[in-house]
């Protein structure tokens, strides 16, 4: 079930984003994209979707903070490690002891964050293969689309928190201190390729043994997930492994994933029936000359086939495009310069229709092969309709050297069909009065596979909820992490006040001077030992009273006027020498030193007194 009408503000939002930057959203589920959205728009007090658009025109670095609060970065190394325990023991010694002596061992981690999760892998395969054939034999690419997070992934430094998980002897092993943090090693790194990629838009990485895609599926709606597994099972061999996280469960996927152990999530694909590698090849070197009449034939030909409306096009056995036509170009957005690249490059490959799978059964049976009425999605919301047809070249060949493709459009036939359908729906729906007996049978039936459907949607309601829980949790870690950095900050904080007050403290203390210090209101600010030791009254008994209104052994309003002048800045200072009483009832001459208490920018915010006998 999809929400993609409920709010139209928020639709326009993700379309926004889509179009200005790149970034589609529209597959993830709606809870998940309206408490990270509105959190993002309450920190700079904002309600409306509508206002949060035209913020983010007049504002474009809130960009990059609300894609930020979007793609939640939680993750760990060896997070949840008994699953991590189950690939070390048993997946990949399998994946290894399947491959040839020097056969590259090929790991995609789609969804990898800021890189622990690519890493664990680097480390469990460097420990399971050896340093040596790690480094010969092992490509991981690591991919997210937040591209903050990977340019942290490619520094590959990390705090001692972010270490804890690790067993020290492997820390000691794969990491080395420097000035800046705890870094994986530079010869190990180079192993791991890191780059941006969106599961939703971008075609897969192919030929994959293992892939990792951790709590990423069950931020997407249903939809999308169908749309996104399709490609990940396409991406693997037919011997490969995909490992998920704990909340995602994959139950109802088994044409495309068979659970090799649901308990940590890790699944085996479905094999497909014919093998497709010989498709894809490397293309041969052309011959440095042609002869004159045979590119005057292939001159005519390419004439002929761009004069015709059928788009059609010519991939050879390597699975290299040779050849297409006007109509072809236009209708799926190629040019001239895309002639000689491998199939498998371009859109047209799987969409429509996955024409891959087409050409290995037209290479497997040497016949025609045919799909009618494959659906086409258009801009603007529209569809076209096409047949699909594949053809071997030659067609008489055993061994054809290659296939023609055709695609014919056939929308306004099936719009022709759709009408004629409709008139036949209206006109059973008339003898369907002639037909109760029947349509008891039938309602019997419909019941049946209503309650089947029922538990079905029951089903994937709980799938979808625990995706939800699982998010929310996610959600909640990353805040607490937020916290824990702000407590942090905190307690630095503190710590500098609490050293600045000791370190004033310790020289008011050894200063055999009273000192005082009044703030503009002349109220008392701090008021050190000697000054006790004066007048003999303590700190906690002056601070916070007027300084005027001291009723000591010093005449202190001869000094207002002074004060006074120090706090208007009229004078830099003063010394005045006064009679004075002290605690004890001694007459004595008490010089008091008056100067201006200034900050930055010269504003002056008290007076500083040093009284001394």
């Amino acid at each position: 079930m999809t929400l993609e009408n409920e709010n139209p503000a928020l639709e326009n939002l993700l379309e926004y984003l889509r179009q200005s930057r790149g970034f589609d959203f529209t597959g993830y589920k709606r809870n998940s994209l309206q408490r990270r959205i509105q959190k993002r728009m309450a920190m700079v007090s904002i309600n409306d979707y509508s206002d949060y658009v035209d913020y983010l025109e007049v504002h474009p670095d809130e960009f990059e903070l609300l894609f930020n609060t979007i793609l939640i970065n939680v993750t760990a190394f060896f997070r949840d490690k008994p699953a991590w325990d189950y690939l070390q023991n048993e997946i990949i010694p399998r994946i290894i002891h399947a491959k040839k002596t020097n056969e590259t061992v090929r790991v995609w981690s789609a969804g990898c964050a800021s890189g622990e999760e690519a890493y664990s892998m680097a480390i469990l395969l460097a420990e399971a293969l050896g340093e040596n054939d790690f480094r010969n034999r092992v490509k991981i690419y690591a991919t997210d689309v937040d591209e903050e997070a990977l340019a942290e992934a490619r520094h590959a430094r990390y705090s001692a928190e972010n270490l804890k998980a690790i067993d020290p002897v492997l820390r000691d092993k794969y990491f080395y201190e420097t000035p800046e943090g705890t870094i994986f090693r530079s010869d190990l790194r180079r192993q791991l390729i890191f780059g941006r990629h969106d599961l939703v838009q971008d075609a897969p990485i192919s030929r994959l043994d293992l892939l990792v895609c951790r709590n990423t599926l069950m931020y997407m709606n249903a939809d999308t997930q169908s749309e996104i597994l399709q490609r990940l099972h396409f991406a693997l061999r037919e011997d490969g492994y995909l490992f998920l996280g704990k909340a995602e469960m994959m139950l109802t996927r088994t044409n495309l994933f068979l659970p090799t152990d649901l308990t940590y999530r890790v699944f085996s694909k479905v094999p497909r029936i014919f093998d497709r590698n010989h498709l894809y090849a490397p293309p041969q070197p052309r011959e440095e000359k042609l002869d004159s009449t045979l590119e005057i034939q292939r001159t005519l030909w390419e004439g002929a086939l761009n004069a015709i409306d059928l788009a059609a096009l010519v991939i050879d056995r390597h699975g290299t495009l040779v050849m297409a036509n006007n109509a072809l170009r236009v209708m799926f957005d190629l040019d001239a310069r895309d002639i000689g690249r491998p199939l498998q490059d371009f859109e047209i490959s799987y969409r429509p229709v996955e024409l891959r799978s087409l050409i290995d059964r037209v290479y497997e049976t040497h016949r025609t092969e045919v799909m009618e009425n494959v659906k086409r999605a258009l801009k603007g919301g529209e569809f076209q309709y096409l047949d699909v047809k594949v053809v071997p070249l030659p067609e008489a060949d055993p061994n054809p050297v290659g296939v023609g493709i055709t695609f014919t459009d056939v929308t306004r036939f099936q719009h022709m069909q759709n009408d004629l359908e409709r008139a036949n729906q209206e006109l059973e729906t008339a003898n369907e009065e002639l037909q109760s007996s029947n349509e008891e049978l039938e309602t019997t039936n419909e019941e049946l596979q209503s309650t089947n459907e029922e538990l079905e949607t029951t089903n994937e309601e709980l799938q979808s909820t625990n995706e939800e829980l699982e998010t929310m949790n996610e959600e909640l870690q990353s805040t607490n992490e937020e916290l824990e950095t702000l407590n942090t900050e905190l307690r630095r904080y503190s710590s500098e006040i609490t050293e600045t007050n000791a370190l004033l403290n310790a020289i008011l203390a050894s200063n055999e001077s009273g000192v005082v210090v009044v703030n503009p209101k002349i109220e008392i600010l701090l008021w050190n030992e000697a000054a006790t030791e004066l007048w003999g009254l303590r700190s906690d008994e002056v601070q916070g009273n007027s300084f005027l209104a001291l009723d000591i052994g010093l005449p202190v309003e001869k000094l207002s006027k002074p004060i006074r002048a120090c706090l208007n800045g009229k004078m830099a200072r003063e010394v005045v020498a006064i009679e004075a009483i002290n605690r004890r009832g001694r007459s004595f001459h008490c010089q008091v030193s008056i100067s201006p208490l200034v900050v930055a920018q010269d504003e002056i915010i008290g007076v500083i007194l040093l009284m001394t006998e």
